[in-house]
C-alpha cells in the first residue's frame, strides 16, 4: 500500500511513496538501538551543538520547509513559515536547558551520598498528527533527543515529503544517523512495532481512538507513553472583559490552522449581558476572512487537510441546525465552492461559520468541531460558564476573559484543563509544560516537565 501526498487546495496526487518493507524496518531498529549505545553518552554540550545546528538548518530553509506544509496539508504559508520559527525556537530551547533540566538533584538521607539521576531510556516511537507536521514533531524530538534518546517518527500518512524531511534536517544538523529516522508505514503496523523490545516507549499526538489503541498496544508491554489528544476547549468572556480584544483573539483562536488545532478555542460561552456585541463583532472578523490558495499572499484561510475531515465537519454542522441552531455566518459548503476557480474544486473547503442559539443534544455539547466553526453559547453567569465548559469528556486547553480578579481565579481554580490562560488564548510554549486531563491525554510536554517524560527516574543511595 502506497502513502500518498495529495494537495488539499486542488485534490490531485502529488507523489506515492512505498510503506517501508519489513525488512527494512528491521534495519531501522537495528540502527537505533545500535546509535543509542553511544549517543546516549555523547556530552550535553554536544548534543547541544547538534540540536542548535537542526535550529539553523530549519532557519536557513524556512520557506521551502513552509511550502511543503501548505503543500501537503493546506496551512496558509505564513502560517507554515512561522510554525518553522517556533520548531528552531525549541530546538535552542532545550540545546540551552537540557542539561540544567536534568543536573542530579541531591537528597539529605542517612546516606553518605544520596541524589536523584535522570538517564535516557533508549528509541522512543512518536506517532505525530499532520495539522502542525513539523512543530509536533520537533516539540518530542528537541528534548528526547536532548536527553539521549534516539526518536524514531511515524508520521501522519499525508505528509509523508514533511515527514522525510524533517529526518533530514536532523542528518543535516550532525546528529548521527540512527538518532533520528523517519518510518513511511501505515497505522496498521504500530501494534507490531511496539511489540519489539527496542522500541522503549512512546508519544502520540491525534484523535482519541488513536490514542487509546497506542497506549493499549503499550500497556501490554508496560512500556511508558504520553498522549496529547483533542480539546472543546471553552472560551469563557464576562462583562467585565475587555471585550474588543476578547473578540479579536476569539477569531484568531478558533481559525488558527485553518480551524485545525487541538487546542484552538472552539466553544464560546459569552456572558448574555454582553453576547450580541459579542456576536457581532465575531461575525464582522469572521466576514473578513480571505479564504483561497493557501500558497499566496493574503489569504489566511486555506482549505482542510483531508477530504474526511470536511465531511464530518459537515455532518456536525448540519446535525445543529437541523435541530435548530442558527448559523450567523457561513455553513454552506456549495456556496463557497462557487466563488473558488475550477482546478479548486476538487479540494476540501469549508467556509468560516458561526453558529448560536445552539441547543443542547446536538453534536456542539460533546463533540470537537475540527475545522473553522465557532460555536457560541450565552450564559446567564459564571457558574453557568463553568458547568458547560467542564461538562465535555475533553480537558485540554481553557480561555478565560475578565478583568475581575475573583472571576480570574475561580476560572483557574474551576475550569478542569491542563491549561488556562486569562484574558489571552491558549498557546504552547517551549517553557512551559503542555497536555491535556480528562480524555484530552496524559504527560506533559515542553518546559522541563516535558523532558522528564522519557527518561528513567533513578534513586541512587551511596553508603
Amino acid at each position: 500500500m502506497g502513502i500518498a501526498s495529495t494537495n488539499p487546495t486542488t485534490g490531485a496526487t502529488i507523489q506515492v511513496f512505498d510503506e517501508i518493507s519489513d525488512v527494512d524496518l528491521d534495519s531501522k531498529l537495528v540502527q537505533a538501538a545500535e546509535t543509542f549505545l553511544t549517543y546516549r553518552h555523547t556530552p550535553f554540550s554536544q548534543r547541544a551543538e547538534w540540536m542548535r545546528g537542526a535550529a539553523t538548518v530549519l532557519e536557513t530553509n524556512k520557506q521551502a520547509y513552509a511550502k511543503l506544509m501548505t503543500l501537503e496539508m493546506g496551512k496558509p504559508l505564513a502560517a507554515a513559515v512561522a510554525e518553522v520559527e517556533k520548531s528552531a525556537w525549541v530546538c535552542r530551547f532545550y540545546a540551552d536547558h537540557a542539561e540544567a533540566f536534568l543536573a542530579d538533584v541531591p537528597a539529605s538521607t542517612d546516606a553518605s551520598r544520596s541524589l536523584v539521576r535522570y538517564q535516557p531510556l533508549g528509541a522512543i516511537l512518536a506517532v505525530m498528527p499532520w495539522n502542525f507536521p513539523f512543530w509536533q514533531v520537533f516539540r518530542f524530538a528537541a528534548p528526547a533527543l536532548m536527553a539521549g534518546n534516539v526518536g524514531l517518527l511515524k508520521h501522519a500518512s499525508n505528509v509523508p515529503q514533511c515527514a522525510l524531511a524533517i529526518e533530514e534536517v536532523f542528518q543535516k544538523a550532525g546528529f548521527p544517523t540512527g538518532a533520528f529516522q523517519t518510518l513511511l508505514m501505515g497505522a496498521s503496523r504500530i501494534e507490531k512495532l511496539v511489540a519489539d523490545d527496542r522500541i522503549k516507549a512512546a508519544a502520540l499526538t491525534g484523535s482519541e481512538p488513536a490514542g487509546a489503541s497506542l497506549a493499549s498496544a503499550c500497556g501490554r508491554q508496560i512500556k511508558k507513553t504520553v498522549l496529547e489528544l483533542g480539546g472543546t476547549d471553552p472560551f469563557v468572556v464576562m462583562p467585565s472583559a475587555n471585550l474588543d480584544e476578547a473578540i479579536a483573539a476569539a477569531a484568531t483562536a478558533r481559525m488558527l490552522n485553518n480551524g485545525q488545532s487541538c487546542i484552538a478555542a472552539k466553544r464560546f460561552l459569552v456572558h448574555e449581558a454582553i453576547a450580541d456585541a459579542f456576536e457581532a463583532g465575531l461575525r464582522d472578523k469572521f466576514a473578513a476572512l480571505t479564504v483561497g490558495d493557501p500558497m499566496a499572499e493574503g489569504i489566511t484561510v486555506g482549505p482542510l487537510a483531508t477530504p474526511s475531515i470536511c465531511e464530518e465537519l459537515e455532518q456536525q454542522v448540519k446535525a445543529c441546525l437541523d435541530q435548530g441552531a442558527t448559523a450567523l455566518i457561513g455553513g454552506n459548503v456549495a456556496a463557497l465552492k462557487a466563488t473558488l476557480p475550477a482546478e479548486f474544486q476538487g479540494g476540501n473547503w469549508f467556509p468560516p461559520t458561526i453558529l448560536t442559539h445552539i441547543p443542547s443534544g446536538t453534536p456542539a455539547d460533546q463533540e470537537e468541531f475540527f475545522g473553522p466553526v465557532a460555536l457560541v453559547f450565552r450564559v446567564s453567569s459564571l457558574d453557568e460558564a463553568i458547568q458547560i465548559a467542564n461538562s465535555t469528556p475533553l480537558g485540554l486547553g481553557a480561555s478565560g476573559w475578565s478583568q475581575d480578579p475573583t472571576e480570574q481565579e475561580r476560572l483557574i481554580n474551576e475550569l478542569e484543563a491542563g491549561a488556562v490562560f486569562i484574558n489571552s488564548f491558549v498557546k504552547s510554549d517551549p517553557r512551559l509544560p503542555f497536555g491535556g486531563i480528562k480524555r484530552s491525554g496524559y504527560g506533559r510536554e515542553l518546559g522541563r516537565e516535558g523532558i522528564l517524560e522519557f527518561v528513567n527516574t533513578k534513586t541512587v543511595w551511596v553508603k
